[in-house]
C-alpha cells in the first residue's frame, strides 16, 4: 500500500485552468474529426482516392489503441503541467505536418504524431483535473473540461470544414495549428503545477484492473460509445430510409453536438451528489430513444426530440462514467483512465462495424434498435455495479438511509409532562 501523502486540496475553484483545459479538448476533438470533413479535398490535394484518404483517420484511432497504455507507463514520471503543455504543442505540430505535407506518406505520420498526443492527452486530463479542484467539486470540473469535447463536434470540426472548403484544405489544418501554438502559450501560463508525490504509486494497468469496479466501467462506458457509434455512423442513411427532410442530416447533427452541452451540464449538477441514480436514469434514456427512433418515420419533430435525449444522454455519461472510473481506480487511477481510453477507442471501432451489420442484415430503419442493444447490457452492468464501479452519492445514501425512529415510551418516561 502506498504511503502517499495527498495534495493539498485546492482552496479556490480554477476556472481559468478549466476553461483551457475545455479548450484542448475542442481542439483534440476538432483535430480527430477534421479529415473526415475534408476527405474530397484531401484526396485531390494529396493524389490518392477517397477510401485511402479515410486511411488519415483511421490510423489516428488506431495508433490510440496501441500507443495509449505503454506511452502512459513510459511518461508516468513526467510532471503533468509540462506533459499536458508538451501534449498542446504536439497537437499543433501534427495540424502543422498535415497542412504542409508534400504527399500521403507524410501526412499519415503527422496524424500518427497526432493520434499519439491525443491518446496521453485523455488518460493525463481526468487525473489532472482530480488533483487541483477541491474534491466536491470534481464533476463539476469534468463537465466544464468535457463540454469541449461537445463544442468540438458540434461547431469545431463543421467550422473546420467551412474552413476548409473556402481557403483550402491546407489552411484549415494551418489555421488550427496556429491555435494551437496560442493554447500552449496560455496553457504553460494558466494551468497550475501539480508537485509530483514521490512515493506515488506507480502507473499500473495490472493493478489497476483490480481494483474492485474498474472492469464494471471499462466494460459499461464503452459498451455507451460503440451503440453510439454505431448509430451516429449511418444516421444518414436512417433518415433517408425514415422519408425525413434532406436537410435532417446536418440538422440532427447539430442538435446531437447542442443537447450534449445540455447533458454535460445536467451532469455536472448531479455528479457529485446523485451518480448512480443519475447515470441509471440516462442510460435508461438513451435505450428507449434508440429503440423510439424507428417510429419517427415521416416524423421530423419527433425524430429530433428522440434526437435530443440520445445527444444529451450522451453528453451526460462521459462525465458520470468518468467520475467512477477515477474513483475505481484509487491510487491507480491514471492506469485506469488509460484503460478506459483503450477500451473507447475499441468501442467507436466495433460501433461502426456492428452499426455497417446491423444495416445490411435488417436495414436503416433497425439499426437504432440494434444499437440499443449495447445501451441495455450497459444498463445491466451499472446496476450490478452498486458496491464498487458505480456507488450512491452523498445524496442517494442520505435518501437510502433509514431514518431513526423515536421510541415515543421513552420519551414519555423521560418527560412525564
Amino acid at each position: 500500500m502506498s504511503s502517499a501523502i495527498p495534495a493539498p486540496e485546492p482552496a479556490r475553484f480554477p476556472y481559468a485552468a478549466m476553461v483551457v483545459l475545455a479548450t484542448i479538448a475542442f481542439t483534440a476533438i476538432t483535430t480527430e474529426l477534421l479529415p473526415s470533413g475534408l476527405l474530397p479535398q484531401i484526396s485531390t490535394g494529396l493524389g490518392v482516392s477517397e477510401p485511402v484518404a479515410g486511411y488519415l483517420a483511421a490510423a489516428y484511432a488506431a495508433v490510440i489503441v496501441v500507443t495509449v497504455v505503454p506511452a502512459a507507463r513510459l511518461l508516468g514520471k513526467v510532471p503533468r503541467h509540462a506533459l499536458l503543455v508538451g501534449l498542446v504543442l504536439t497537437f499543433a505540430l501534427s495540424n502543422a505536418m498535415v497542412g504542409l505535407a508534400p504527399d500521403f506518406s507524410a501526412a499519415m505520420v503527422a496524424r500518427l504524431v497526432g493520434g499519439l498526443a491525443h491518446g496521453l492527452l485523455w488518460t493525463t486530463m481526468a487525473p489532472f483535473v482530480s488533483r487541483v479542484v477541491p474534491a466536491d467539486k470534481v464533476g463539476k470540473a469534468l463537465a466544464i473540461v468535457f463540454s469541449g469535447n461537445s463544442l468540438g463536434l458540434a461547431i469545431g470540426a463543421p467550422v473546420g470544414t467551412a474552413l476548409g472548403g473556402f481557403l483550402g484544405w491546407r489552411s484549415a489544418f494551418l489555421v488550427l495549428a496556429g491555435f494551437g501554438v496560442v493554447l500552449t502559450v496560455l496553457a504553460f501560463w494558466l494551468l497550475p503545477r501539480v508537485r509530483r508525490i514521490s512515493d506515488a504509486a506507480r502507473p499500473s494497468l495490472r493493478k489497476a484492473i483490480g481494483q474492485p469496479g474498474v472492469k464494471s466501467v471499462a466494460v459499461a462506458w464503452p459498451l455507451l460509445v460503440l451503440a453510439h457509434f454505431a448509430l451516429f455512423t449511418y444516421i444518414a442513411p436512417f433518415i433517408r430510409e425514415a422519408n425525413l427532410p434532406d436537410y435532417a442530416t446536418s440538422l440532427s447533427l447539430t442538435v446531437l453536438g447542442g443537447s450534449g452541452l445540455l447533458g454535460i451540464w445536467i451532469a455536472g449538477l448531479t455528479v457529485d451528489s446523485r451518480p448512480r441514480r443519475s447515470l441509471l436514469l440516462t442510460t435508461a434514456a438513451i435505450a428507449a430513444s434508440m429503440f423510439l427512433l424507428p417510429f419517427a418515420v415521416g416524423n421530423l419533430i419527433l425524430a429530433l426530440i428522440l434526437m435530443t435525449v440520445w445527444g444529451a444522454g450522451l453528453g451526460a455519461i462521459g462525465i458520470y462514467n468518468q467520475s467512477a472510473i477515477l474513483r475505481a481506480g484509487g491510487e491507480y487511477s491514471e492506469a485506469a483512465n488509460g484503460l478506459t481510453v483503450l477500451t473507447i477507442q475499441l468501442g467507436i471501432t466495433i460501433g461502426a462495424l456492428y452499426g455497417s451489420a446491423a444495416l445490411v442484415v435488417g436495414g436503416p430503419l433497425l439499426v437504432p434498435a440494434a444499437a440499443a442493444i449495447p445501451v441495455v447490457a450497459a444498463f445491466v452492468i451499472t446496476l450490478a455495479g452498486k458496491r464498487y464501479a458505480y456507488p450512491p452519492g452523498m445524496r442517494e445514501r442520505i435518501w437510502l438511509e433509514p431514518r431513526p425512529v423515536k421510541d415515543k415510551v421513552k420519551d414519555k418516561v423521560k418527560d412525564p409532562a
